[in-house]
């Protein structure tokens, strides 16, 4: 993933939001892009989903696909590249309000799925020496694997017709974990991405998070905590999760040993697949103390880097995670030279 190593998204944009003109045209502007790239990043990751580009009937707005190419031009204009990531698409979306709606069952809207990438890739293909395509965001329940395997392999097929050599970013379930990667089909060709989503300890990077099951909204953490301290919160706080922290000493500190242990697998399958690893979100609630969103940063980039795990962190603004607002601005100096 050369020219992909480090980047943040541009969550709530295209995405997630609630699809106006206004929202388009103001929430990102040109002097962001900029800013991206005297943060000294090299690529920005941008979620859309299917309501920029579609009615609800399926017909092509070309306002929307206008929007893109600008990015695009942005993008170019500034030496970043960018990963184009459909973050919901017709009958499909990873947010629980929504859900899944027929997505995996019906050929029709799938057929509408692999129609708009081919679509993407007619008009965006040509920029494939600084462009990805990124499949869909976090398919939900494992369930769905062998379904996805199959509607992802016929997508990258129609894709590669017309775009031959585009690299196409595609993860798994349980919202792109790390340990659905071992169940991805094997690489269609040399231009295929393993793509996962790290916020583990999801106790301390979700702490009060809102839309949680669960979650106390009151509850806070230090991330320099203990592991028992880690499973004992998670219990409390998201009934039902496991803390994945069984075989660690439960009074000791988390450490580096943690993330090592996280990516393993991740990193096994990879190398034996040959095939490049992804990491498309990561990042801390802001809720968090900023020293200590700062000491997750350091910790799980170390790990990235000791793998040659390319990455972007989520977000640049708002969303509850954004790097670029007034919360950040104690440490995003020392964030960016972590991401």
């Amino acid at each position: 993933m050369k020219g992909y190593k480090h980047g943040v998204n541009l969550g709530g944009w295209f995405s997630q939001c609630d699809h106006t003109k206004e929202r388009y045209d103001t929430f990102i502007v040109e002097s962001d892009i900029e800013k991206i790239k005297s943060w000294g990043m090299d690529h920005i990751r941008v979620p859309v989903d299917y309501n920029l580009v579609e009615d609800k009937d399926g017909n092509y707005k070309e306002d929307g696909f206008a929007y893109i190419e600008k990015t695009i031009a942005w993008a170019g204009k500034y030496g970043l590249n960018m990963v184009l990531d459909l973050h919901k698409t017709f009958g499909y979306s990873f947010d629980s309000g929504e859900a899944e709606e027929g997505f995996f069952d019906r050929k029709d809207y799938q057929e509408r799925f692999y129609r708009l990438w081919e679509e993407f890739a007619k008009r965006f293909g040509q920029y494939s020496d600084r462009l990805a395509f990124e499949l869909l965001n976090e398919v939900t329940k494992k369930k769905y694997c062998e379904r996805w395997n199959r509607i992802s392999h016929i997508c990258v097929e129609r894709i590669r017709k017309i775009a031959p050599t585009i690299k196409i970013l595609i993860g798994g379930y349980h919202n792109n974990s790390i340990e659905a990667l071992k169940d991805l089909e094997l690489p269609y060709d040399a231009n295929i991405v393993y793509n996962f989503h790290c916020y583990e300890p999801l106790i301390f990077t979700h702490q009060g998070a809102y839309w949680v099951d669960g979650m106390d909204h009151d509850f806070r953490m230090p991330f320099a905590s203990t592991y028992g301290e880690y499973v004992k919160c998670t219990k409390e706080n998201i009934p039902g999760f496991d803390a994945g922290m069984d075989g660690y000493e439960q009074d000791k500190v988390l450490g580096e040993e943690y993330f090592e242990n996280l990516v393993k697998e991740a990193v096994r399958v990879a190398r034996e697949r040959k095939v490049d690893l992804y990491c498309g979100e990561f990042g801390v609630i802001d809720l968090a103390v900023p020293q200590d969103a700062l000491a997750w940063y350091k910790m799980i980039c170390a790990c990235f880097d000791r793998y040659d795990i390319s990455r972007a962190a989520w977000s640049y603004k708002e969303m509850d995670f954004g790097l670029s607002d007034e919360h950040m601005a104690p440490v995003l100096e020392d964030i960016l030279k972590a991401i």
